[in-house]
C-alpha cells in the first residue's frame, strides 16, 4: 500500500501471543521489503503450463491410438543419439542451469532495492520510503542554504552521495551548512538506517565546459 510522499506501507500479519514479544524485540525495522515477483512468476506459469499441455495432449492422443507428434518423436530421438559433449547438449544444459540459478536468485533475494525501510512507530506496520522520494527532500533542504545554487543528490542504501555547487561564500562554510542541513533532514526522514553522507561542493565551472 502507498502513502504520501512515496512511502509504502505494509501492515503485518497480527503474530501469536507467545512470539508477539519476542517479535517486537527482534525486528528493529532494518529487514527489507520482498518482491512479489509477479512477472518472473507469470512467465515461468505460462511456459510450464505450454509445455505441460503440449505433453499432455501428445500422451492423450497415444493413448487414443493416433501418432504421437512428429516434434516429441524427434527430441526423444536426439536425447538418445546425442553424445553428451555435444554442442547443443552443452548448450541447452547451460541454458537451463542459467535460468534455474537466475530463479534460485530471485528466490532468496529480496528485491525492491528503490525502498529504503523506515523506523517502526508501530509493532503491526512497516513503512519504506522511495529513494527518489528521499532525494528529493534532501536536495529541497540543501537548495536553502546560502550560497548553494544546484545540488544532485544520489541516495543509495548505505550511501548519499550529494554533489552541490556554491557560487558565493567560502567552500568549507558551505560545506559545513549542508552537512548540518542534510543530516537534520536524514533524521527526519525516520529511516531505520540512514544512509551515510558523502559530501562534494564545488564552485561553478566557466560557461561553455
Amino acid at each position: 500500500m502507498s502513502g504520501p510522499h512515496g512511502a509504502v506501507l505494509e501492515k503485518d500479519p497480527p503474530p501469536s501471543p507467545e512470539r508477539a514479544h519476542g517479535a517486537r524485540r527482534a525486528d528493529d525495522g532494518h529487514k527489507r521489503f520482498w518482491s512479489a515477483r509477479r512477472v518472473p512468476a507469470g512467465v515461468l506459469a505460462l511456459l510450464l503450463l505450454a509445455i505441460t499441455g503440449l505433453f499432455l495432449y501428445d500422451i492423450v492422443a497415444v493413448r487414443a491410438g493416433r501418432e504421437g507428434m512428429s516434434w516429441r518423436r524427434e527430441l526423444a530421438r536426439q536425447l538418445a543419439e546425442r553424445p553428451l559433449d555435444d554442442v547443443w547438449v552443452l548448450t541447452g544444459a547451460g541454458v537451463a542451469a542459467a535460468l534455474g540459478l537466475w530463479l534460485f536468485v530471485l528466490a532468496v533475494t529480496p528485491g525492491l532495492r528503490s525502498l529504503l525501510p523506515m523506523r517502526r512507530t508501530h509493532p503491526d506496520v512497516r513503512a519504506a520510503l522511495h529513494r527518489d522520494a528521499a532525494a528529493m527532500v534532501l536536495r529541497d533542504r540543501a537548495l536553502e542554504v546560502a550560497g548553494v545554487q544546484a545540488v544532485r543528490v544520489r541516495v543509495r542504501r548505505r550511501r548519499t552521495d550529494v554533489r552541490a555547487v556554491s557560487h558565493f561564500r567560502e567552500l568549507d562554510d558551505v560545506r559545513a551548512d549542508v552537512t548540518a542541513v542534510l543530516k537534520d533532514a536524514a533524521e527526519s526522514l525516520g529511516l531505520a538506517r540512514p544512509p551515510a553522507l558523502s559530501l562534494r561542493v564545488r564552485r561553478p565551472g566557466r560557461k561553455g565546459r
